[in-house]
């Protein structure tokens, strides 16, 4: 957990990822366990709790920021002077349903950057089968 509060800015009760499986030259690979106690659980669905798409989401965004800050930083630039922000979002998928309890692995792979944004996509794997799949884009803004 020390290595993820250390490359990108999020902090709990928005992070979601718990663990840095493996940096890829194309890509990174996180994981992360859902926890029955989260507060997005109050509200959604109270009895029936669903983990949010969007959150879902989240975390594939967070694993891209992961993998173009341990870019930065291979590059010998310091992390502190660039915040990840979402800049696109296309083409989500949902599933299947993801649960407290769950085990799920997220993978995202960069297929191209234009000037400052950074186009990839992302999966969300639980179980052995994709939950979701989405392309998005990321910039690395300078301070």
């Amino acid at each position: 957990m020390d290595e993820i509060l250390k490359t990108i800015p999020h902090r709990p009760p928005f992070l979601f990822i718990d663990e840095i499986v493996e940096l890829r030259d194309d890509g990174a690979t996180c994981s992360r366990t859902i926890r029955a106690g989260e507060p997005q659980f109050e509200g959604h669905y109270p009895g029936n709790p669903i983990m949010p798409g969007v959150l879902l989401c989240e975390a594939c965004f967070q694993t891209g920021a992961i993998y173009l800050a341990k870019q930065i930083e291979r590059d010998g630039r310091s992390l502190n002077d660039v915040t990840p922000v979402l800049s696109r979002i296309g083409d989500a998928k949902f599933k299947q349903m993801v649960k407290p309890g769950d085990e799920i692995t997220i993978e995202v792979t960069l297929k191209e950057t234009v000037s400052k944004f950074h186009f990839m996509t992302g999966k969300i794997v639980k179980s052995g089968k994709v939950a979701l799949t989405i392309e998005f884009a990321l910039a690395m803004i300078e301070e």
